[in-house]
């Protein structure tokens, strides 16, 4: 049915697969920032806490009886730790984002960053508001797309903290500006457990008004589990419970995902200083402001084979093409797992 189809993506070099890979590969490839997707005493709590729940699966709906005690301390500590009037946890990042615009009715706004994630992109073409996209961190085309905003009831400036395939942070002056003219929805995706004084991440570094602010972020990158929350005033949170059909009719994330995740966040608060200098060697390896490296690569075909090369070496770095980005790109993690001489090498080796 789709085989014509298949066989000019792979052509293309553009033809995905799932793989399995070595459990002792050197990973460079994933987004568990501070490896606790691996950590023994995280997994041996969240069991602990399973066995006294009597129960590991979702069950229903959040809104039927797929709340449980485990979501409620997530969210209790997510609330206290990023000052923040309310939480809800959620299904995935994608479902959270898409949740997010249907936060828009008719006559209000939504400034979105053109290197927005994808789910985001989607969840634009779910909400009843009009949707206006500005140039990647540029704050002049921001201001030049928000001339009209008498003519909203509300206005949203939507944005990532760092940016997936950039590995860049929103410029604080964007973040500044947001919130003078409206609301600030922030995805923290890949920020939560990397920047930030207490590794909170932008909303943290940048000490962001919680009052004029929505932040997103996920369970499935530094705090190594799976799933999502949203931040917000006790009012949208209640007004998402109420309308946000990823959130009502999505089964609830299991209490297995949801104590991983919380026990993750206990450990990056008591090891935040040991985090934050692995973090700060690891930064200066990369060149970068966050834990991302990106490597433009002329076409795909130089792409998959240097990661094949490295694959042989047992190393696993992220190819990324077309038409997730524009031009392809290698996607280095710096975990901070891994020996500091070993990202080195890989940076150098792809940059020949």
């Amino acid at each position: 049915m789709y085989k014509k189809e298949l066989s000019i993506l792979e052509k293309k070099n553009r033809l995905r697969k799932r793989k399995l890979y070595p459990q002792n590969i050197i990973d460079l490839a994933s987004n568990d920032y501070l490896s606790l997707a691996e950590d023994k005493d995280i997994l041996n709590k969240a069991f602990e806490k399973l066995n006294q729940l009597g129960f590991h699966g979702s069950k229903a709906s959040l809104l039927v009886n797929g709340y449980n005690t485990a979501h409620k301390m997530l969210e209790d500590k997510l609330k206290k730790l990023n000052n923040f009037e309310d939480a809800i946890i959620v299904g995935s990042g994608f479902l959270a984002n898409m949740a997010l615009f249907e936060l828009g009715r008719r006559g209000d706004l939504f400034l979105v960053d053109s290197e927005y994630h994808a789910s985001g992109m989607v969840g634009s073409r779910l909400t009843q508001a009009e949707i206006r996209f500005f140039n990647h961190n540029s704050l002049e085309d921001l201001e030049k797309k928000s001339k009209d905003l008498k003519n909203f009831k509300r206005v949203f400036v939507v944005v990532e903290g760092i940016y997936s395939m950039n590995g860049d942070k929103v410029k604080k002056e964007i973040t500044s500006y947001a919130q003078k003219i409206g609301t600030l929805i922030i995805d923290e995706a890949h920020s939560v457990g990397v920047v930030g004084e207490n590794l909170m991440g932008i909303t943290d570094e940048y000490e962001l008004n919680p009052l004029k602010t929505i932040k997103m972020g996920t369970l499935g990158k530094a705090l190594g589990s799976y799933g999502a929350y949203i931040l917000a005033q006790k009012e949208i949170i209640e007004f998402l419970i109420n309308k946000a059909k990823s959130i009502i009719y999505t089964t609830a994330l299991s209490p297995a995902d949801t104590l991983l995740a919380y026990y993750a966040l206990e450990k990056i608060v008591s090891k935040k200083e040991y985090f934050k200098q692995k973090i700060k060697k690891r930064r200066l390896i990369l060149n970068s402001e966050s834990l991302i490296k990106i490597i433009p690569v002329k076409d795909n075909k130089t792409l998959l084979q240097k990661q094949n090369e490295l694959k042989n070496q047992n190393i696993l770095i992220g190819a990324i093409r077309p038409p997730t980005v524009k031009q392809p790109i290698f996607r280095i993690i710096g975990r901070v797992n891994i020996q500091s001489d070993i990202i080195s090498k890989t940076i150098n080796f792809l940059k020949e």
